[in-house]
């Protein structure tokens, strides 16, 4: 969502070694639901995301550090057929975003970063769900992120577990800042790096 869905600043080493990078191309409709993939190509009704349970996160790194940026501010729906994990939107308000810096978390509601007052929202609705994924996932997720007024379509593992009483969804992946249009570079002696990693897990409740 997954968002979100999300994140673009931190200081520190490689937050992203160990997160599978998200595949990016332009964002597309929703695709014709091929034999491969879980069912179905129409979204299925969703499941309100519980947000006491659930959490979005970002990390990005400088030469120096880390910085961790939460969102306090989201929402999604999980879609089921059945027992099967078929669809996910997320809608992230990219104004709620903290973190441990008081001037950091205000230069990240700035045009240089998420510019919050003319872009609110960070958005992601799943196009195609497809059974099986990388980095143990059990399943990979297709869909178009929007962030800071650009659309693009990524592709990245999620791990699902379905219970009688919830569904819960994990995905940790990188994006490329610049391909959202965030660009800003950091001071010349303590640059920022491109690549953000992002945490997002939903539960939803079933019944």
């Amino acid at each position: 969502m997954l968002s979100l869905v999300f994140s673009l600043l931190a200081c520190g080493a490689d937050v992203t070694h160990d997160k599978p990078a998200a595949e990016v191309g332009t964002a597309a409709p929703a695709a014709a639901h091929p034999p491969t993939v879980a069912p179905p190509a129409a979204r299925a009704p969703g499941l309100a995301v519980d947000k006491a349970r659930s959490s979005v996160v970002a990390t990005g790194a400088k030469v120096v550090g880390s910085h961790e940026l939460n969102f306090g501010d989201f929402d999604g729906e999980l879609g089921l057929e059945g027992e099967n994990f078929v669809n996910v939107t997320a809608r992230v308000r990219t104004g709620s975003v903290t973190t441990d810096s008081e001037k950091l978390t205000q230069h990240l509601l700035t045009p240089d970063f998420f510019s919050a007052t003319e872009f609110p929202e960070a958005s992601f609705t799943s196009t195609l769900v497809t059974v099986g994924g990388a980095s143990g996932g059990t399943h990979t997720v297709k869909g178009n992120l929007s962030l800071r007024g650009v659309s693009r379509e990524i592709s990245f593992p999620v791990t699902v577990e379905v219970t009688a009483t919830e569904v819960s969804a994990r995905a940790e992946l990188s994006i490329n800042r610049a391909d959202f249009g965030v660009i800003y570079p950091g001071k010349p002696d303590n640059l920022i790096k491109d690549e953000v990693s992002l945490r997002i897990h939903f539960v939803a409740a079933r019944g």
